[in-house]
């Protein structure tokens, strides 16, 4: 139970989460490195803002969002992942992330990445 993070803002709601949305975003938004408490938590997805938007970065997105939410898997919090991607206008990629929770609940989540 913790206090719900709007994915949009990056503010707090007022509300309770009881599911892997907060672990989920923060894995996302946070670079590789970048948490003092835990230099593995975060993703390299930060990187790819000065990236070429093409097969090849698209590719990199699905992989580094793949990377940054394997403990997920690791700790059994989750049970399953999926990682899509698509284009949905010039200069963003848009990850579309379905979650399958350990009490079999499923989520999707989606997160802007900003290419050029």
């Amino acid at each position: 139970m913790d206090a719900l993070i709007d994915s949009q803002t990056g503010d707090y709601t007022g509300t309770r989460t009881y599911d892997l949305h907060n672990a989920v975003y923060l894995r996302l938004k946070t670079p590789l490195g970048g948490y003092w408490a835990d230099p593995l938590l975060g993703s390299r997805l930060h990187e790819l803002e000065r990236a070429k938007d093409s097969a090849t970065t698209r590719r990199l997105a699905q992989q580094y969002a793949e990377q940054a939410l394997q403990p997920l898997l690791d700790d059994k919090r989750a049970t399953a992942l999926a990682v899509g991607v698509s284009r949905p206008q010039d200069g963003w990629l848009l990850l579309t992330i379905v979650v399958t929770q350990a009490n079999n609940a499923v989520q999707t989540f989606t997160h802007p990445v900003k290419v050029i």
